[in-house]
């Protein structure tokens, strides 16, 4: 039921709406500018700055019956007060009148102005936020315009503090609007920031070890209404008002994040196009506007001086640089010989245009497409969504969110502020899982058992739901029937499932359970929505396309092979038994950005253009296409993937390749039932969103941007999945002996993959290799914190130093990935303490 209507007069303007809505939010939907430095739509008002002080005229009622009071004429008789007040925290009242431009407001908020430049230094000429200063603006239309205090009399700070690694402060700029402070405490529940001192002398500080530890933490340089704090990699960088902008999609996670992407020429690159900022593009039914610091600063891989610029060939027994002509022809030359024992392999890097060309390749040698990425379920993930798309910002009370073997805040942040957010409107969320994590306590339930147990409890929910009392492996538990009726309960129910724990047969087990559980709480055709936590940015597209995993593991596919064409993908790198199968493969061709371990051991490698060079599109986690636009111009001799591949198959025999990335959509959209519809024309679409950022001012939303460029096509399920859908527990493997542990590899946000490693501003950052275990296991096997362990696992010695921790399951050790082991699920391993 909609919210009742509340009619009030803003500067003589009728305005209507919702009850409840603040007076600053009434102004702005009916264009009506009310300045404001504290306050933002996406946070509770505190009323700290002023600057948003107008007149606020009440309907006099009388004081006996209570009824409103008319004058002659029959109009509502209003009443002003006699002060100021803040629209930020007042909301609207019926048939009030709200006077923002009279000479008594205006007044105020030239006051307020004032006020606070008796303590702001002259750094406009310098600052880094000057063109884009909601400070700077404002005096110009509020200020005096003449000071009456001295420069003398001004507070002076420290300039260039480090509040980590990522940000600086300013201190002399900072107004003291607590933006910074409210988002990590209010928003991200991050609360490293704080508000120390008192009166002129109050200034920000962080209280974390490493300073200012978020994984948000550029987000408050977007929301800053001044040049108090800026980024690492942009403080003096560049004016906005030189730069370029460039709509763009976050490649890192598959929550698929909208970017804009600054750029400038200048001389400092050699004369060439430079990158200086990505930040936010709004996207509401996406990332809203925000962005995790992956995606702000982990871009620069994207233009490192280390890429691939030209083709290269191997000449007696090295790889030497080459011209395109040659290594087309080299590289048709071997595919040919090999016949249909070709294998593509490619990763959920690639876009859909790429993994499209690439398949249908490997379709007309009759060879097979295999996806890296061993995380299974993306085919039933696109048979669970219904006819019509549920938005993660629409939830609230009366839905429910369920979330097994994946930890969002790790592997898909905005999901994770995304799932808060539902929780504070109303949703329930409930937690399958094997180890604590960050929402853990906002969950309504949490079930609790081992990574190999996990399908099981699925399934113990699915048994529940369906009215089957019996629960085969699992304890009678309250909780069982608690969790059952919140889910059938539910409008609509999200489930997130990940891979932590899981083997490709189990992952592909449980998107089956989960898929089964939608199915039986009611939510299988409508309602419903299952959402893979996928390891890469187009993990869900692979798999609309027709990518799959193989079950027999990589090692065993290429091994059999007579010819791999790599694209996006380094097995090598991930897994020395993978690296020692493709080197004994007599024909390899690799697409890349760098010379990575697989590169290295190819006959032709191919240069690729990076995302921020071309265009193509992804497919998110929640099945969301959208496209990316070029941003600077290509590297070197650097070609998209989609029209390497072309060219390829042009030499083999096929038809010419496709003129562009929107073409190829075009033949997508014809194949793909799905993704019928779909166009560049269709993602490049965009329609006015809430709040407003981007506009005529900066300091209502921020400095986030405006989407003009496209929010992207919502995909829904034309398949009708039989249900319910079958489902097999993995089998669960052997006792462990007295010295051994189950080791579980885990996702660590800042990883060390090929897209981060490069991006050497996140280096302090990055996941350390180290293992993580019990207090009873360390006990048990003589392990102290901080000291090193020995490792045993598949014939091979690993010494690295051990964490102890609270969060970890007895008889289970965690290993992040991406870091030198390799470890696609979980394994028994040896460990012994060194003594060191």
């Amino acid at each position: 039921m909609s919210a009742a209507q509340v009619s009030l007069k803003i500067d003589g303007i009728p305005v209507t709406v919702p009850h409840g809505t603040l007076i600053v939010d009434a102004a702005k939907r009916a264009g009506i500018d009310i300045p404001v430095f504290c306050y933002h739509p996406k946070m509770k008002p505190v009323g700290m700055c002023r600057m948003c002080l107008v007149e606020i005229g009440r309907p006099t009622r009388d004081r006996a019956s209570g009824k409103l009071v008319r004058d002659e004429a029959g109009r509502i008789k209003v009443s002003f007060n006699g002060k100021l007040e803040t629209a930020c925290t007042t909301p609207v009242e019926e048939a009030s009148e709200v006077r923002v431009q009279s000479p008594v407001a205006v007044e105020g908020r030239r006051q307020i102005v004032e006020y606070l430049l008796t303590s702001h230094p002259l750094d406009c000429p310098v600052c880094d936020k000057g063109g884009e200063c909601p400070l700077q603006n404002l005096t110009m239309e509020h200020g005096p315009g003449v000071s009456r205090f001295l420069y003398e009399d001004k507070m002076h700070l420290e300039k260039h503090v480090a509040l980590g690694d990522l940000i600086f402060l300013d201190r002399e700029r900072c107004i003291q609007c607590g933006r910074c402070v409210r988002f990590q405490d209010e928003l991200v529940d991050e609360p490293v920031l704080a508000l120390a001192e008192r009166g002129r002398a109050l200034e920000i500080v962080t209280y974390s070890t490493p300073g200012f530890d978020s994984v948000f933490s550029g987000n408050t340089t977007d929301i800053c209404p001044v040049g108090a704090l800026t980024t690492a990699d942009f403080r003096f960088g560049a004016r906005p008002w030189e730069l370029q902008v460039s709509a763009s999609i976050c490649t890192h996670c598959p929550v698929g994040c909208n970017l804009a992407v600054n750029t400038r020429r200048e001389a400092l690159s050699g004369g060439q196009f430079a990158v200086k900022r990505v930040m936010p593009r709004q996207n509401e039914a996406v990332n809203e506007i925000w962005i995790c610091d992956k995606g702000r600063f982990a871009h620069h891989f994207a233009t490192s001086p280390r890429r691939l610029l030209h083709p290269l060939v191997r000449r007696s027994g090295q790889l030497t640089e080459a011209s395109w002509e040659e290594a087309l022809d080299v590289a048709a030359a071997g595919l040919r010989r090999a016949g249909s024992s070709v294998v593509g392999l490619a990763s959920g890097r690639a876009s859909n245009e790429d993994l499209f060309a690439l398949r249908r390749l490997m379709q007309s040698l009759e060879g097979r497409s295999v996806l890296q990425d061993g995380m299974a379920g993306g085919d039933v993930a696109a048979q669970s969504g219904g006819s019509q798309p549920i938005p993660l910002g629409g939830l609230g009370k009366g839905d429910a969110i369920l979330v097994v073997a994946a930890e969002l805040h790790e592997e898909a942040p905005i999901w994770w502020y995304r799932v808060k957010r539902a929780v504070e409107r109303g949703a329930s969320v409930i937690l399958v899982e094997a180890r604590p994590t960050r929402l853990d306590k906002y969950a309504a339930h949490c079930l609790t058992f081992p990574h190999s147990k996990l399908v099981d409890a699925i399934l113990g929910l699915v048994a529940v739901a369906s009215g089957d009392v019996k629960r085969a492996g699992l304890p009678a538990d309250e909780s069982f029937e608690a969790v059952a009726r919140t889910l059938g309960a539910a409008r609509h129910l999200v489930v997130f499932f990940g891979r932590e724990g899981q083997t490709h047969a189990s992952s592909a087990s449980l998107a089956t359970a989960c898929a089964e559980l939608l199915a039986a709480t009611g939510h299988g055709a409508e309602g419903g929505k299952l959402v893979g936590v996928w390891p890469r940015a187009n993990t869900q597209g692979a798999w609309d396309l027709g990518w799959r995993p193989e079950p027999r593991g990589l090692t065993a596919c290429l091994s059999a092979a007579q010819a791999v064409y790599v694209v996006a993908s380094d097995p090598a790198g991930d897994d020395p038994e993978a690296a020692q199968a493709l080197s004994s493969v007599p024909f390899v061709v690799v697409q890349e950005l760098f010379l990575t371990p697989t590169a290295e051991l190819a006959h032709v490698v191919f240069p690729a253009q990076s995302f921020l060079e071309r265009e193509g599109s992804f497919t998110s986690g929640e099945r969301r296409v959208q496209r990316y636009y070029p941003a600077v111009p290509p590297s070197g001799e650097t070609r998209p993937d989609f029209e390497i591949i072309g060219r390829v198959a042009e030499r083999l025999g096929q038809a010419a390749p496709a003129a562009s990335a929107a073409a190829l959509m075009d033949e997508i959209a014809r194949s793909i039932p799905d993704y019928a519809g779909v166009s560049y024309q269709a993602m490049g679409r965009s329609a006015p969103q809430w709040p407003p950022v981007g506009e005529g001012d900066l300091y209502f939303g921020g400095t986030s941007y405006k989407n003009g460029q496209g929010t992207g096509v919502a995909l829904t399920s034309s398949a009708q999945p039989a249900l319910p859908l079958p489902a097999s527990p993995p089998a669960s493997g052997s006792a462990l002996g007295p010295d051994a542990i189950l080791l579980v590899p885990v996702d660590r946000l800042l990883d060390r993959g090929t897209t981060i490693v490069p991006s050497e501003i996140l280096s302090p950052r990055l996941a350390r290799l180290r293992l993580e275990v019990s207090y009873s296991d360390a006990e048990r096997l003589g392990l102290r914190e901080g000291g090193e362990v020995e490792l045993r696992l598949a014939g091979r010695t690993h010494r690295l130093d051990a964490v102890v921790s609270t969060s970890v399951p007895a008889g289970v050790a965690l290993l992040p990935r991406s870091l030198g082991i390799p470890l696609d699920g979980p394994l028994p391993a040896t460990l012994k303490a060194t003594g060191i």
